[in-house]
């Protein structure tokens, strides 16, 4: 096969698993609102089924949906049959995904669950089958053709399930105005966890303060940077409020221009109105602050009050970048 070939066969395939995502536009109904609200107004859970690649797409969105704020766990169709139909609760309601609606396994479930009473989703891509038939609510997911050159492995229609899975997950979201501060409790783990939670005040409190007076000497000031080795200091006034910063390049062009060091005092060459972000800002947008203004470090406050320093490196250790 040339590579000229392989690039075509490869576009092909995404061209038809796009085309097969935009097709659910037109299943997007009356059904699909009602299963929103069925699952936000249910006092249990959504049980998800499937068998072969629809399982595995099942378990996909089982972990999108617990992490957006809505309970569901996921049970194999082939293991319910076999005594998993238990982990089935009264005020479950069940979502069983496939694509022809008709295997042997899902047929058996479907029975089974018409027996419990729970209600029932069909994520379904044959209206004719079985599983279409004799589910409470339908979520469409047919598709015109499978990516597969033989038409036959599970492709563009496991592709749509998932888009189908994320687009009942995101109206669930809005319907129950999840927030990234909901997203933050229950996703607290790894880089995007510390995103949504992971304050500015975290971070700066475990750094020295480095301070002095608007009237402290060059050497006062010098000493007090070699000392807490970040770089700068923050200037306060005699009631102990933020006035100016120092930094390492204040003190050389400090150095360049002026040859009296001697009588030189912090408030000579501080820079006024340093750069600040309160302590109970987000770490992130502290990032997204140094980025727009090219910076690698800002002074923190508290109330209007010097309260720290946060610098870049603090943020790379914690994973933010």
């Amino acid at each position: 096969m040339h590579t000229s070939s392989i690039k075509e066969k490869a576009i092909h395939t995404l061209t038809l698993e796009a085309n097969s995502i935009l097709e659910l536009k037109n299943y997007v109904d009356d059904s699909f609102e009602k299963i929103v609200h069925l699952l936000h107004e249910m006092k249990g859970r959504l049980v998800v089924s499937g068998i072969g690649k629809s399982a595995i797409i099942g378990q996909k969105i089982v972990a999108t949906l617990n992490s957006t704020g809505t309970p569901a766990i996921f049970m194999h169709a082939a293991d319910a049959i076999h005594g998993d139909l238990g982990m089935v609760q009264q005020h479950d309601a069940v979502m069983i995904i496939s694509k022809s609606g008709e295997s042997p396994e899902i047929r058996v479930l479907v029975t089974l669950i018409k027996n419990l009473g729970n209600p029932l989703i069909g994520m379904v891509g044959n209206m004719s089958s079985m599983l279409a038939k004799e589910s409470n609510h339908i979520l469409n997911t047919t598709v015109s053709q499978e990516a597969c050159p033989n038409n036959l492995a599970p492709t563009s229609s496991t592709t749509a399930q998932l888009a189908m899975g994320d687009a009942l997950a995101v109206c669930l979201m809005e319907i129950k105005g999840f927030s990234s501060a909901d997203f933050a409790k229950i996703h607290p783990g790894g880089t995007l966890g510390k995103k949504l939670y992971l304050r500015v005040s975290d971070l700066s409190r475990v750094n020295e303060k480095p301070t002095v007076q608007e009237a402290s000497t060059l050497k006062e000031v010098i000493v007090e940077m070699t000392q807490k080795r970040l770089g700068l200091t923050a200037v306060v006034n005699n009631n102990n409020l933020l006035i100016g910063v120092i930094t390492d390049g204040d003190l050389r062009r400090m150095l360049e221009k002026n040859s009296d060091v001697q009588s030189t005092l912090a408030k000579d060459i501080m820079s006024k109105g340093p750069k600040t972000i309160d302590a109970d800002a987000l770490a992130v947008d502290a990032l997204d602050k140094m980025r727009k203004q090219n910076i690698t470090q800002l002074i923190v406050t508290e109330s209007g009050n010097y309260a720290g320093v946060i610098h870049l490196h603090d943020l790379i250790r914690e994973g933010i970048i």
